[in-house]
């Protein structure tokens, strides 16, 4: 749901700089925000057949080092309108986790924290919504790019409001495949060269990421609860489609609260830059302090049961001509180690030989040829 890039983002509604255009002096208005920084809640109430995952944090000020500062030692539960209760257990990076629930469907629920300074917060009691299934993800060719959309339905009528979050993974390969290696003394100086097997375990990866933008869209003023939506643009030319793309998508039901909630911290977190943007005072989620009212907390809890669809996408697939945008280049260079060097390059392949002697060969960048330095070689279990 927030993920850590909204963390800092919040922080931009929070603690509001704003740079007159005009001069160079920086307007910082006095804010009475806690040292500890806001409660972060981060996640929903999964009422289906997967467990629920809240992440707790706080917020940070803009001049912090740290990316995300988690809530550690809480005490966290989902709480029935029938008193029932299902605790949630720690994992680490501030990831509090349940058990398979499959909840009632007639029964409201809520979340109740306990911080390890006990600070208690409670969300409202929200009614289960609803999900349908995704009908289908497609994709078509777009401005040069690929433009994925999500087909969904709901025959009743009651869907309406909307979320989409998503993952993805896709393999890529190196530019360059390493075929000679470095002969090297004790101290590291490469005193040789020699041909060898070809490496794959540095030439063929995999990368993985988590959507960052808030992913919307509600048929409140449509004859028929359709959607067909935009959820993923790929850049023409993106690595992500030189060799094999997948996507996992999820679709969220949203209560109308929650639909609007999202619409607003999405207004704020992507366009928020002139003292004309919306302001903190707009975004009021469902988590109330129970020791301060008036505390400020950052987030959302509803009762939900995502669905997902998964796509893969070849790049044979592709109806134009794909070739990443890859700045690399291999060097040629003399065989001669008569000066001891340590290697800056990784070797590539032979350039000439002299007899049976390498005589000059190319080499490149590391980034451009051992791929583990911007992915992993472990292959995905479910990688066909």
């Amino acid at each position: 749901m927030f993920r850590n890039y909204y963390i800092k983002k919040i922080n931009l509604l929070l603690f509001v700089i704003v740079a007159i255009t005009s001069c160079k002096e920086v307007y910082e208005p006095k804010i009475n925000s806690p040292a500890t920084g806001y409660l972060v809640v981060d996640g929903f109430i999964n009422s289906g057949d997967s467990p629920t995952i809240i992440t707790l944090s706080r917020t940070t000020k803009l001049v912090d080092t740290i990316e995300t500062l988690y809530e550690h030692n809480a005490q966290v539960d989902i709480e029935s309108d029938n008193n029932e209760n299902y605790p949630l257990s720690e994992q680490g990076n501030g990831k509090y986790v349940s058990d398979f629930l499959l909840l009632n469907s007639n029964e409201k629920y809520r979340l109740h924290i306990i911080t390890s300074n006990g600070k208690e917060y409670l969300s409202d009691f929200v009614a289960v919504q609803y999900t349908p299934p995704i009908d289908s993800i497609t994709w078509k060719v777009e401005n040069g790019g690929v433009q994925l959309y999500t087909n969904a339905h709901d025959d009743a009528g009651i869907a309406k409001y909307y979320r989409w979050t998503y993952s993805e993974t896709w393999e890529f390969h190196s530019p360059f495949l390493q075929t000679l290696y470095y002969i090297t003394d004790p101290s590291g100086l490469a005193i040789g060269i020699v041909s060898g097997v070809a490496d794959t375990t540095i030439y063929k990866c995999w990368k993985s990421q988590i959507s960052r933008q808030i992913i919307l869209g509600t048929t409140e003023k449509l004859i028929e609860d359709k959607v067909y939506l935009p959820v993923r643009y790929i850049q023409p030319q993106a690595e992500e489609l030189s060799v094999l793309y997948y996507i996992d998508l999820k679709q969220y039901v949203l209560s109308k609260e929650a639909y609007l909630f999202y619409q607003k911290l999405k207004k704020n977190t992507e366009q928020l830059g002139t003292i004309f943007d919306a302001q903190p005072s707009e975004l009021e989620g469902n988590i109330h302090s129970v020791n301060d009212p008036a505390e400020i907390v950052v987030g959302y809890v509803d009762v939900s049961q995502p669905e997902e669809k998964r796509l893969f996408i070849n790049h044979d697939e592709l109806p134009i001509a794909w070739l990443p945008h890859i700045a690399c280049e291999e060097q040629k260079l003399d065989a001669n180690f008569s000066y001891p060097f340590y290697p800056q390059l990784i070797p590539t392949r032979v350039a000439e030989y002299m007899g049976l002697t390498i005589k000059s060969y190319y080499a490149a960048e590391p980034i451009c040829v051992d791929c583990t330095l911007r992915g992993t070689n472990v292959r995905p279990s479910f990688w066909p």
